[in-house]
């Protein structure tokens, strides 16, 4: 017994709506577990997600790059990062460099 390729189809699309629907409900119970979990033992978010949490000020700490190059005739200045500054692009960098 052959199945055409439209009743296979069919099949399929049954398939993955029953499958969406189990999750759904399998979903919907882990939650309510979950919360019953939490409200008993008075747990946080923090308690639960260790590290995720709420954010509290800056957690990535951004380090300033001390420049490396000046232009004398501005007080320009470049850390030798990213693109090359007009005044100093294609030069040789050696007179620009800050002791």
């Amino acid at each position: 017994m052959t199945s055409s390729y439209k009743d296979l189809l069919a099949q399929r699309e049954t398939l993955e709506q029953a499958i969406a629907q189990a999750r759904q409900n399998e979903i919907s119970a882990a939650v309510a577990k979950v919360r019953e979990l939490v409200s008993e033992f008075g747990l946080t978010a923090q308690d639960v997600f260790p590290g995720r949490g709420a954010k509290s000020g800056s957690t990535k700490t951004v380090s300033k790059v001390a420049p490396k190059y000046r232009d004398p005739a501005t007080g320009q200045t470049w850390t030798g990062r990213g693109k090359a500054p007009k005044w100093i692009d294609g030069k040789d960098r050696a007179p620009f460099v800050i002791a």
